[in-house]
C-alpha cells in the first residue's frame, strides 16, 4: 500500500508563481529519491471554521494563501528513506528559496485507508 505525505502552508498571494516554480523544480528530486505522484493545490474556497480550519492551522494573514499538498510514496520506507538522504542531497542546493514561511507548514505522513483509484 502506498504512503502519503500531506503539507498545508501558507504562501504570500503575490508569490503565487515563485511557489509553483519552487514545487515545479522540487518535483524531480522528489521522484528522484522515489516519489510517485506530487500534487499542489492552491487554496481557492478556505474558509474560516467555527473550531479550527488551515487559516488557523497555519497562521495564515489576509494577504496569504493557503496551499494544500501530497506526495504519493510506494511505502513509508521510501519516504523515510527520501526524507534523509534529501538532507544531505547536494543538489537540494540547487532549489531557490522558499517562497513561505517553512515554520508555519503543517505536514504529517499517512497510510491510505480508502482509494477510489480516481485521478
Amino acid at each position: 500500500m502506498t504512503y502519503v505525505s500531506g503539507f498545508i502552508l501558507p504562501v504570500a498571494t503575490e508569490r503565487r508563481d515563485e511557489y509553483v516554480a519552487f514545487a515545479r523544480q522540487g518535483w524531480p528530486h522528489f521522484a528522484r529519491h522515489g516519489a510517485l505522484h506530487m500534487v499542489e493545490c492552491w487554496g481557492e474556497d478556505v474558509k474560516e471554521g467555527h473550531t479550527t480550519d488551515f487559516i488557523r492551522a497555519t497562521r495564515a494573514t489576509p494577504d496569504e494563501t493557503v496551499v494544500f499538498s501530497w506526495i504519493v510514496w510506494p511505502d513509508r520506507a521510501t519516504a523515510d528513506a527520501a526524507e534523509q538522504a534529501m538532507q544531505t542531497d547536494p543538489a537540494m542546493a540547487e532549489l531557490r528559496e522558499m517562497p513561505f514561511d517553512g515554520t508555519r507548514m503543517v505536514f504529517g505522513g499517512f497510510v491510505p485507508v480508502f482509494d477510489s483509484g480516481g485521478a
